[in-house]
């Protein structure tokens, strides 16, 4: 068995911090102590260095069909780049065809990604078209399949949206089973007719994207799906939350005793509407949905963090390239919608929280991996420093300083939204089950060496 001891690091984990020594046997963590008098295989100096348990970015799309085009990151590029930021599991999306049923959704996500991805991996089940069919299909996908969580969009008409009379009965058959539910909470028929109504007057550029999809749009849908889910005893999950508005919908929710999950996204903290001002084309990298907002809504998503209304910060990671992105030059609806960032999400969300003292160290490891992993199920294996998880180590030194850039990233795609940003700490190695996968930026594993991994049903009231 194989050994691995980590000296003069100090662990952080979402509680706590301090200083020890990390003793690693085969895949799991054996031993953490003050000064370990152990030999080992290899032993690592972290002096000066943090040990933050390996980052898990909970919404991803790798090779993600839209548009008659797909994402342009693969199981194998996307981890890969995800392991060289610091992340170390992702929890990607297996999405239901209209028409087809939950099962084949699940064998064509595992061919996409068995053999291929670097990094673990998990899915969530989007649920497109649900009916008597696909809701007999439930029991099978939470204790097969270990998926506990299930995506419905309240957007996207007519391909992915399903009714909230569909809603009601998934979330009542997931909950029997120990799931939870994710939404992508947009109203979808206030933007359509919002749509339409631009097209209709000739406003084909970038930013009638983003006005096409108003803060309001997203509040009422999310205020709309905690309500079934309350009527329900659904657990339940809002991703890629983006404004204000929404989060005064979760605050209503808790004076009734309701736990509402809420996940923003690094580029929501960081970006903003301003993009789609930017001349000529230059927005279109940043078409996205729900779309960047308002600096208030910043300000309002980092308070959110540690007033304890959010719980995760993902990426919704779905990578085009600027010639994919040209199929919507004269008509903004052609646009792909997605951008990068599973690369670069743990060390900015560092940067920009951490060391700007918007965050502190506990923070940041609550909003980067333990978070993610007790809502979805795989804590302890994954989320925390501890005897018997999975030693996903990531050796993080906060003193350097680097610039983002796409000319070094390791995404597949030709732009950086952070293009220059500087960004204070970086990560030195990544650890993977016991395995260094990264050090110093090269890359020590490759294709293959990602595992899927189960989750077991939610268990508790209302399973929160």
């Amino acid at each position: 068995m194989s050994s691995l001891l980590i000296k003069n690091g100090t662990v952080v984990t979402a509680t706590d911090h301090y200083q020890a020594d990390v003793y690693i046997e085969g895949e799991t963590v054996s031993m953490i102590g003050a000064t370990l008098d152990i030999v080992a295989e290899r032993e690592i100096d972290a002096t000066g260095c943090y040990l933050f348990p390996g980052g898990i970015d909970a919404h991803t799309h790798m090779e993600l069909p839209v548009m008659g085009t797909q994402s342009s990151d693969t199981f194998e590029t996307g981890t890969l780049a995800g392991l060289h930021g610091g992340t170390t599991t992702i929890i990607d999306f297996a999405n239901q065809s209209r028409g087809g049923t939950l099962e084949a959704a699940i064998q064509e996500w595992h061919r996409k990604a068995d053999g291929h991805a670097v990094a673990d991996y998990a899915f969530h089940c989007a649920v497109t078209d649900f009916n008597d069919d696909s809701r007999k299909e439930i029991p099978r996908v939470v204790h097969d399949h270990g998926i506990n969580s299930f995506k419905i969009f309240m957007a996207y008409k007519d391909t992915l949206m399903i009714d909230d009379a569909q809603i009601y009965q998934l979330m009542e058959e997931v909950a029997r089973h120990g799931g939870i539910v994710t939404a992508h909470t947009e109203n979808g028929d206030m933007i359509e007719r919002n749509i339409r109504g631009h097209l209709e007057a000739g406003n084909t550029a970038v930013k009638y994207h983003a006005l096409s999809r108003p803060a309001y749009c997203e509040a009422e849908a999310a205020g709309r799906a905690i309500d079934i889910a309350h009527a329900t005893g659904c657990p339940f999950y809002i991703v890629h939350t983006t404004c204000e508005e929404t989060l005064e919908m979760v605050k209503v929710a808790t004076l009734r005793n309701q736990k509402v999950h809420v996940e923003t996204c690094i580029q929501y903290l960081l970006l903003d509407e301003s993009w789609y001002a930017r001349e000529g084309f230059e927005g279109a990298r940043m078409v996205i949905s729900p779309p960047l907002r308002k600096k208030k809504d910043q300000q309002a998503l980092w308070a959110s963090m540690n007033q304890n209304l959010v719980h995760h910060v993902a990426t919704d990671h779905c990578p085009f390239c600027l010639a994919q992105k040209e199929a919507g030059r004269d008509d903004f609806t052609r646009i792909p919608n997605g951008a990068p960032g599973v690369e670069n999400r743990f060390e900015l969300l560092y940067s920009e929280g951490v060391a700007k003292g918007r965050i502190d160290l506990n923070k940041f490891v609550e909003m980067s991996s333990t978070g993610a992993a007790k809502i979805f199920g795989l804590f302890p294996r994954k989320g925390t420093i501890a005897v018997g998880s999975d030693a996903d180590i990531v050796i993080f030194d906060p003193d350097v300083q680097h610039k983002i850039s796409a000319a070094s990233h390791h995404m597949n795609v030709d732009y950086n939204p952070y293009e220059g940003w500087q960004v204070q700490g970086k990560t030195r190695t990544t650890i993977l089950r016991g395995t260094v996968a990264i050090d110093d930026g090269k890359a020590l594993v490759g294709r293959g060496f990602g595992r899927y991994l189960k989750r077991p049903p939610k268990k508790g009231p209302l399973a929160n």
